[in-house]
Formats: C-alpha cells, structure tokens, sequence
C-alpha cells in the first residue's frame, strides 16, 4: 500500500513536530503502543495541550460529544 504522506498532512492537526507526522499507520502505532490516540482524535483546544490519554480523549467525548471529529 502506498503511503499518502502528503495528502493525510493537509489534514493533520498535530503541533508536536515528529517524524510520524502525516504517516498515519505509524503514528496509530506509536500512540496504541503508548496508550493513546492520536492528535486527529482531539479538537484543535486541547490537542494544543498534548495530553493524547485514552482517558482524556473519553473525558472530552463525553463533554462535547463527537461532533467535532467531522
């Protein structure tokens, strides 16, 4: 399967500067590794604070509901 590097980058709301970005299989990897979810699962407020928890990410589903993952 061909990356799509440069287009998934577009689209990225990551701010933390790392290599995985844009290369989202290796991205979903590090971060389930870690116990977290990627930076594209957070509105852009709070993925500014890079606290990737599962436990926050329910947090925030819970307090805005999912409608902003659109």
């Amino acid at each position: 399967m061909e990356c799509k590097k440069e287009t998934n980058s577009k689209f990225c709301n990551c701010t933390y500067s790392c290599s995985k970005h844009g290369v989202c299989c290796d991205c979903l990897a590090y971060h389930r590794r870690s116990g977290e979810v990627p930076a594209c699962y957070f509105p852009n407020d709070i993925e500014k604070d890079y606290n990737r928890s599962i436990d926050n990410f329910i947090k925030i589903v819970t307090e805005r509901g999912t409608s902003y993952l659109k």
